[in-house]
């Protein structure tokens, strides 16, 4: 979230004579009809570029200004896309393959723009694959700096140990150093197996894998569910939809943008 600063003056509109009205790039960007963002201008609820405006006058380049509306970033950029991709098992996580194999890029072929996944999901993981053109965005939701969530249902055989969850949570050292969970979860148990949901903000290579192997589980099938705040729905296997504008708000507010 920005810090908020003084209403922006007159003069600052006045520089500004390009653009398009802010009340219609709100608009166009689904915050609020034309007539309620007029409204939430003058009652001080809209930032561009860091400074408050409450002038109806103001014009902006859509392209370039950076708004929020209440304090969380809007996309009005109609150039910039956020999509999720429910990624089969067995697609490689590759915009193309030199080898002919079934990739993402296959699903993407269609649509415009320079489009790339944010992150790898391997090739027998499905579920929740970030793809988009923001590359300011993406580089931040990758850079363990950040810290962003991801949760993921693992299928791994059972009976689960009471104490396990605890365990993962303390951490356990892999071959390339220590790991732990942000959160685990029982979510069902079933004639040998078990069905888990792990959360955490590592970014290393077969991570959850690799850690429910270590005590005892490897997994049978993986699922991404979530990227903090964005959830995987009824989407079915390799379909693609855009990005709500309360998801984009908290992915841009996850990484402080």
């Amino acid at each position: 979230m920005s810090e908020h600063r003084a209403p922006a003056s007159s003069s600052a509109a006045e520089s500004q004579p390009e653009g398009i009205r802010l009340q219609k790039v709100l608009s166009r960007a689904g915050v609020a009809s034309r007539r309620a963002a007029e409204g939430m201008i003058t009652e001080g609820r809209i930032e561009v570029d860091g400074e408050v405006v409450t002038e109806l006058g103001r014009r902006v380049d859509p392209e370039n200004s950076v708004i929020h509306v209440d304090g969380t970033r809007v996309n009005v950029n109609e150039d910039v896309q956020h999509l999720l991709l429910n990624k089969p098992q067995g697609i490689l996580c590759s915009m193309s393959d030199d080898q002919g194999r079934p990739c993402i890029g296959d699903y993407l072929r269609e649509r415009d723009g320079k489009l790339f996944h944010v992150g790898r999901l391997d090739v027998d993981t499905e579920g929740l694959l970030l793809i988009t053109n923001d590359g300011e965005l993406a580089h931040r939701l990758m850079h363990p700096s950040y810290q962003v969530l991801k949760t993921y249902l693992a299928e791994v055989p059972g009976p689960i140990a009471k104490d396990l969850g605890k365990r993962l949570r303390a951490g356990v050292t892999l071959d390339d150093g220590p790991v732990k969970l942000d959160k685990f979860r029982l979510v069902d148990v079933n004639e040998g197996r078990a069905l888990v949901e792990v959360v955490l903000h590592e970014g290393r290579k077969h991570v959850v894998r690799r850690m429910l192997e270590h005590v005892g589980h490897p997994v049978k099938r993986l699922v991404r569910t979530a990227i903090d705040e964005v959830r995987l729905g009824n989407e079915r296997p390799g379909a693609i939809r855009k990005l709500d504008r309360k998801e984009v708000g908290a992915l841009y507010r996850a990484v402080g943008m």
